[in-house]
């Protein structure tokens, strides 16, 4: 039996491998195997750590919505115009374009999501987590006077984020619909209007 020291590195070791599957074979023609060969083990040996493989990508998900999270929380921390935190909360949530690996991976295990309750209640919390941030922005610029909302700041959250959602995953297809630029446009310009106000 593994000692926990080693049997933790060792599952590290097979997220960051389960990860690199998914980023380079998608979930459609993922298999145990490809995780076992990345990982340099053979397929009983990361049974032994994982009981299946949905259970191994369960916390390459967890991991990727942490990392995630922490990075948008970080990007507005240090702001405290709540016009410039708006900004850069809009941009902390959109893909860099369709090689992004991070939202890559957080759309394509979302595939999960519609029929495994554990997948959703994370992709809940994620959307929740942003939700709140936005909250706490908008209210804050409303408290200063930055902002004259058109509505309640939950709901423009709820908003803001989903159509995040949406263009991030067109702009993550094989075929990209939308670039960078114009999909932050977009999302600028209804926070403008819900907002009623100019964002630097």
């Amino acid at each position: 039996m593994a000692r926990p020291k080693r049997q933790e590195a060792r599952r590290t070791q097979l997220v960051e491998a389960a990860r690199r599957a998914v980023v380079e074979r998608g979930l459609v023609d993922l298999r145990l195997g490809d995780v076992a060969e990345r990982a340099g083990l053979s397929s009983g040996s990361v049974l032994y750590y994982f009981p299946t493989l949905p259970a191994l990508l369960q916390e390459v998900q967890r991991e990727a919505i942490g990392r995630f999270c922490t990075a948008r929380e970080e990007a507005v921390s240090d702001e405290p115009d709540p016009r410039r935190r708006l900004l850069a909360m809009i941009d902390s949530g959109l893909p860099d374009g369709p090689g992004d690996e991070l939202a890559f991976l957080l759309y394509e295990l979302g595939a999960f999501a519609r029929k495994d309750p554990a997948y959703a209640a994370r992709y809940i919390e994620l959307y929740q987590r942003q939700v709140a941030i936005y909250v706490g922005i908008l209210e804050a610029g409303a408290a200063t006077g930055a902002f004259r909302l058109a509505g309640d700041a939950l709901t423009i959250a709820r908003n803001l984020v989903t159509l995040e959602d949406g263009y991030g995953l067109y702009m993550t297809m094989a075929v990209s619909t939308y670039e960078p630029a114009e999909a932050k446009r977009q999302i600028i310009a209804y926070a403008t209007a819900v907002t009623g106000c100019e964002l630097p």
